[in-house]
């Protein structure tokens, strides 16, 4: 298989730790986002889109939209489980999970704030502000559920990560990167410590420790 992200891309970044956690070691190819190379040739030739993460299987099939990717992996390789079995908590889960990435990723994403930066003359004030509004009203409602969980175990859901897990530590990378205080949230806080001491969770994309810094994805 070959996985073709970009560091800085919370939904690469998603699928690259559902990737982990399945065992599953992809080849990395980068789509550098900052110099438009997801809008060119050959890239379109991959993903008409022209948006990671794609995932092109052996067969040269390829699969796009890290939601869609994500779930044909538990079907595909359904241990360990990203999702319980019983029909309600699986629910449960999909909607912690759907809190980041229906609701708050996708109006903070790239073309989103490159668009406020160039039609509504966005500075790094008011984009910080911008992402720290749909921020915190995701991870508000997020720290809540985890609160009425009593049977929690250290994750989002039980005790091992779930796809909740795979959306959410992404989008903490984020907060941080637009200076969200995440002090307000002890128990996503907690949930982070417990992921972070994970090798599944500590894995990156090689190409990702040879990138500086920037707000990209």
């Amino acid at each position: 298989m070959k996985l073709y992200s970009f560091f800085r891309s919370g939904t690469s970044h998603r699928l690259r730790i559902a990737l982990n956690l399945k065992g599953l070691a992809p080849d990395y190819i980068p789509v550098d986002l900052r110099v438009d190379e997801q809008a060119e040739e050959p890239y379109k030739a991959i993903n008409p889109q022209g948006l990671v993460p794609a995932l092109t299987m052996d067969n040269s099939r390829t699969l796009i939209q890290s939601t869609a990717i994500i779930e044909w992996l538990e079907e595909r390789y359904p241990e360990p489980a990203l999702l319980p079995e019983d029909p309600e908590a699986r629910a449960h889960v999909r909607a912690l999970a759907a809190i980041v990435g229906c609701d708050v990723h996708p109006i903070n994403n790239r073309r989103i704030l490159q668009y406020l930066r160039k039609h509504f003359s966005g500075d790094d004030t008011a984009i910080n502000a911008w992402c720290g509004h749909w921020i915190t009203a995701g991870f508000d409602t997020i720290e809540t559920l985890l609160a009425k969980d009593r049977n929690r175990q250290g994750f989002c859901f039980g005790d091992a990560p779930s796809m909740a897990d795979v959306y959410l530590i992404p989008q903490i990378e984020s907060a941080r990167r637009f200076n969200v205080d995440m002090t307000q949230w002890p128990l996503i806080c907690a949930v982070e410590k417990n992921c972070s001491a994970l090798p599944a969770l500590q894995r990156r994309s090689p190409w990702r420790s040879l990138m500086p810094d920037n707000r990209s994805g």
